[in-house]
């Protein structure tokens, strides 16, 4: 036996999906320093595991049954979990990594990278590192040294408040005149708005509009 083999780090996983779970553990099977310690699918196991099971590291997706990934960094956190997290996510890495990152965790990798990074990632943040993309971590230095916004709120900034509300309607797939009776506008006034949202947005269509109020409703919710 290896003294890597002996001094296995432990590891729980965090995912609302068992087939995904069951995918990253056989991932893991070929690290000879890692081992699986407790898989949950919900908030509630996570919390009980991280208590009972006092893993070196977790291994957090964004979205779980019950609450948000980030909610349950932030309550480990709270409780004087020192542990390091590490969030898997299919959510797009440039909207959701500041997010981790400030929640708590020690880095991020995105679920399509996964097979090529992960055990990577794991390694860096157990090692004290943080582990996000180079693209990421050249904006997010970038941002830090010009004191600029993170760039997920910088197009969404520029609206009003009255085309954020709408906006957001978009997002969560209200039709014009359900945006209109809603707040007692017309379909026409609804569309100005819309066509105003476009253009700051620069989207090149309806379509791409859409996609992005989605995309936003989404990064608010978790």
């Amino acid at each position: 036996m290896t003294t890597a083999e002996k001094n296995k780090r432990r590891v729980l996983l965090v995912d609302d999906h068992g087939i995904v779970r069951h995918g990253i553990a056989v991932l893991l099977s070929d690290a000879p320093d890692l081992e699986i310690c407790g898989e949950a699918g919900t908030y509630d196991e996570a919390i009980q595991l991280l208590r009972e099971r006092s893993p070196d590291v977790a291994v957090i997706d964004l979205v779980l049954q019950d609450r948000s990934g980030l909610d349950l960094i932030r309550a480990a956190r709270a409780t004087g979990a020192t542990m390091p997290m590490l969030v898997l996510s299919m959510h797009d890495e440039s909207t959701h990594a500041e997010k981790a990152l400030r929640a708590g965790a020690q880095g991020y990798v995105m679920k399509e990278d996964a097979d090529e990074v992960l055990v990577d990632a794991i390694r860096k943040v157990l090692s004290g590192g943080l582990y996000i993309s180079g693209d990421i971590n050249a904006r997010m230095l970038h941002d830090y040294i010009h004191g600029d916004e993170p760039s997920e709120r910088s197009g969404v900034e520029q609206l009003t408040e009255r085309e954020r509300e709408i906006f957001t309607c978009l997002g969560q797939g209200l039709t014009t005149r359900k945006i209109a009776e809603k707040y007692g506008l017309s379909s026409r006034t609804v569309e100005v708005h819309r066509a105003r949202i476009k253009k700051k947005l620069q989207c090149e269509d309806a379509a791409q509009l859409l996609r992005e109020a989605v995309r936003w409703v989404e990064t608010e919710d978790i």
